[in-house]
C-alpha cells in the first residue's frame, strides 16, 4: 500500500510538471504569434516613399562642376535620407529598428522629430529598452549647436508615462551614457564660446533675454528628473 501511495505521489508530480510545461509552451506560442502579427501588420502599412524618403543628389566633387561630361552626370552619388514621420510609438520603434542602424542616423532622426513630437508619441510609455537607446544616441553625438533641442527632447521624454520605471531599468552602460550626456550639456553651458566665436544659431540665442538662464534652469531640472548626481 505504501509503494502504491509513493507511486501516486510521483505520478502526481510528473503530471503537474507536464501541465506547467504545457502552459509555458502555450505562453511562448502566444508571444510568438503576437510578434508575427506585429511583423505582418508592419508589412501591411509600409512607409510611403513620397512622404518619408527625400532624395538628395550630391556630386562626387562639388568644386569641380565645370566641364562635366554626361558620364559625370550619370555617376553622381545619390544619398537617400530617411525622413521619419511616425504617427504612433509602434511605428517609431519599427522605423528605429529597420532604417536607423547607425548612431548618427538615430541622432539626426531625434533632432528632426524634436521634443514635442517625441513626447506625443511616447505619452503612454517609451517602451522597454528604448529609453536607454535614445539616451545613448544623444550622448554619443550631441553638439553645442543642438544643446537646446536636446534639452527639450530630454524634457519631453521625462514627461512620458512610467518614465521613472523605465529610468530604473537602464543598464549600467546606458546609465553611464546618461551621465556622460549631462556632463557634456553642462560643459556646453559653462564653456560657451565668446561672442566672436559663436555659431550664427547660437548668437541668436545669446541675444534673447534670459535665453541662457532658461537653458541653465532646464538643465538643473533635468538633472533631478534623470537622477544624475
Amino acid at each position: 500500500a505504501l509503494t502504491m501511495e509513493r507511486n501516486d505521489i510521483i505520478d502526481f508530480k510528473a503530471l503537474e510538471k507536464e501541465l506547467q510545461a504545457a502552459l509555458t509552451a502555450d505562453e511562448k506560442y502566444k508571444r510568438e504569434n503576437a510578434a508575427k502579427s506585429i511583423v505582418l501588420a508592419s508589412h501591411l502599412k509600409p512607409l510611403e516613399r513620397k512622404d518619408k524618403i527625400e532624395k538628395r543628389t550630391v556630386p562626387w566633387n562639388c568644386h569641380t562642376t565645370q566641364g562635366r561630361t554626361s558620364q559625370d552626370e550619370t555617376t553622381e552619388i545619390f544619398q537617400e535620407k530617411v525622413l521619419l514621420q511616425p504617427e504612433t510609438s509602434a511605428e517609431f520603434y519599427r522605423d528605429w529598428r529597420r532604417y536607423l542602424r547607425s548612431g548618427p542616423e538615430r541622432y539626426q532622426a531625434l533632432l528632426q522629430l524634436g521634443g514635442p513630437k517625441l513626447g506625443h508619441l511616447f505619452q503612454t510609455d517609451v517602451g522597454f529598452g528604448l529609453l536607454g537607446e535614445l539616451l545613448v544616441a544623444l550622448a554619443d553625438h550631441v553638439k553645442p549647436a543642438d544643446q537646446l533641442v536636446v534639452l527639450e527632447i530630454l524634457r519631453s521624454l521625462a514627461s512620458t508615462g512610467r518614465f521613472t520605471l523605465n529610468l530604473s531599468l537602464l543598464s549600467h552602460a546606458e546609465r553611464e551614457s546618461c551621465r556622460d550626456l549631462f556632463r557634456k550639456l553642462k560643459a556646453m553651458g559653462t564653456l560657451r564660446p565668446t561672442k566672436e566665436g559663436l555659431r550664427q544659431e547660437d548668437q541668436g540665442l545669446e541675444e534673447q533675454p534670459g535665453g541662457l538662464q532658461e537653458e541653465e534652469g532646464l538643465l538643473q531640472e533635468l538633472l533631478g528628473l534623470y537622477q544624475v548626481n
